[in-house]
């Protein structure tokens, strides 16, 4: 296969069964691009957005990565799985005791600000360099540490003992699976996830996502059709800050200078006078000085 440059971010609706990396692999190929990447995983359960960067847009999957983001799930009240989710094997099975949603609400509000969390055992996470649900394949004693994270929003769409279903939207690191698990020893019961869609990643809060089955017809039909479901990084940047400047201030980014500008504090995107194409991804002190964090090519 001849590889080639393709730059741009699709938004992918991930069928369930297959890895995120197994589905990023898949749609390279149909694109032959060079360059790929995904912006966090979705268990092989999951499905929904998943944006794939192409090219220059790599240099923002880790943004992506760390951006809010919201789901959709389905809890399964009345069992403990290995995984925290269908996937695993019941580890323990109990009755489920009066329930109602006032008592529920009580459980997801417990659930909802800034968390520490311990992740799944069979997590992605990695472990002296090695990911955590290899070791628990394995049968290794795996000690996960717990962390820190931030869910802005717990909600009960709807009951229908034994499932609930629940949307979550929260910050990057937060494993719904484990929020199913906690909510599920709240109530005493033990709870598994058994459907996760995740519904959009910010800035792409509407999203209008693409089946792997749509891209599949669209490269058998010609490669220029393909390459218009991609969106321009630039995308993925509109809730940051933007500015732009002049050609000197432009060349200054360009290697790596720093330039003045009046910008609040944190990330900022900024653009040629007179351009719709990003030339980098700034940071500002907020007192007026801005250094490149990752410049852009002008192909992009």
């Amino acid at each position: 296969m001849a590889w080639r440059e393709v730059n741009g971010i699709l938004l992918l609706d991930k069928p369930a069964g297959a890895s995120s990396n197994q589905i990023l692999q898949t749609v390279r190929r149909l694109f032959r691009a060079e360059k790929a990447g995904h912006t966090g995983s979705l268990d092989p359960l999951a499905t929904g957005l998943l944006p794939l960067c192409f090219g220059e847009a790599t240099k923002i999957a880790g943004l992506l990565l760390g951006s809010h983001k919201a789901y959709l799930t389905t809890a399964m009240l009345g069992q403990t799985r290995s995984t925290d989710d269908a996937e695993g094997e019941v580890l323990v099975e109990r009755p489920l005791p009066p329930i109602d949603d006032d008592l529920i609400r009580r459980g997801l509000a417990m659930l909802t600000g800034e968390l520490t969390q311990v992740p799944p055992i069979y997590s992605a996470i990695k472990r002296d360099g090695e990911r955590m649900y290899k070791r628990a394949r394995r049968g290794e004693v795996v000690d996960v540490p717990p962390r820190q994270v931030q869910v802005h929003r717990f909600d009960l769409i709807a009951t229908q003992l034994p499932t609930l279903d629940l949307e979550i939207e929260c910050g990057s690191g937060t494993y719904v699976r484990s929020l199913v698990r906690d909510l599920g020893e709240f109530l005493g019961c033990g709870a598994h996830v058994t459907a996760l869609r995740r519904l959009w990643v910010e800035p792409f809060r509407e999203p209008a996502m693409l089946t792997l089955e749509q891209l599949e017809a669209l490269a058998a039909s010609s490669e220029s059709a393909l390459d218009a479901t991609l969106l321009p990084l630039e995308s993925g940047l509109s809730h940051f800050p933007q500015c732009r400047v002049d050609a000197e201030d432009e060349l200054r980014l360009r290697h790596g200078q720093g330039i003045s500008a009046e910008l609040p504090k944190g990330f900022c995107v900024v653009f040629a006078e007179n351009s719709d194409r990003a030339i980098a991804l700034a940071d500002s002190d907020g007192n007026g000085r801005v250094k490149p964090s990752r410049g852009f090519s002008a192909a992009s």
